[in-house]
């Protein structure tokens, strides 16, 4: 899965010259946590919601309402705009922007294409629609989860006694806890009694939530 398949065309943005007051407004109103900043169409940075949100004058000031009234008049997204934008292009792989996204502590980032021009926005939200697909959810069916070594052809041998008993796979995903090996299957049925028949007669080891409370409490 790529960027540009995944990216938001049609999403709000600022510019310099937007009051503060009306960005944080955008923000409420479209449950945002980034804004792109964009200037005779380019895109020049980016504004989160803490920055507006510490901007605005506090209920604690000592302002007078005319002096607020007043600054909030001028304040302008110039003054917290963020000129460090990260961005990606439509290209790059979907789990290669949630990477960049996760380990920078970002709400979002803009897509470019060779020339700099915004082309789109892909944000958390984005992400977590993309996890929600690939997990199958969605689709219905049951979920299959085995703890297994690090091996070579576990996947292969297990979608092949999956297959081999007529029933559709929906997805399949690896997970890590530590040094266990967690693989999800999401099969096509309500009743997965037969399947994990034959996969415990494999010796495979078969979970749930049970094998993993003593890791949450």
């Amino acid at each position: 899965m790529f960027v540009g398949l995944k990216m938001l065309k049609d999403f709000v943005t600022v510019s310099p010259d937007t009051l503060v007051k009306d960005a944080q407004k955008s923000f409420e109103d479209n449950r945002l946590w980034m804004l792109l900043v964009v200037e005779n169409e380019k895109l020049v940075g980016y504004v989160r919601k803490e920055d507006v949100n510490a901007a605005l004058p506090s209920v604690m000031t000592s302002l007078g309402k005319h002096e607020i009234s007043h600054l909030m008049s001028k304040l302008t997204i110039k003054e917290v705009v963020r000129k460090d934008i990260k961005t990606v292009t439509p290209e790059t792989e979907i789990e290669a922007a949630a990477d960049m996204m996760y380990e920078m502590n970002l709400a979002g980032l803009a897509v470019v294409d060779e020339k700099g021009d915004l082309m789109g926005y892909i944000n958390r939200s984005v992400m977590l629609e993309v996890l929600v697909e690939e997990m199958g959810y969605r689709e219905g069916g049951s979920r299959i989860t085995i703890e297994t070594e690090d091996k070579f052809g576990v996947l292969y041998e297990v979608a092949g006694i999956i297959a081999n008993m007529k029933y559709s796979i929906i997805s399949t995903s690896t997970f890590f806890h530590g040094n266990r090996r967690i693989i999800v299957f999401r099969v096509a049925t309500e009743d997965t009694s037969e399947i994990e028949a034959a996969l415990n007669e494999r010796k495979y080891k078969l979970v749930g939530p049970d094998d993993f409370s003593g890791d949450w409490q």
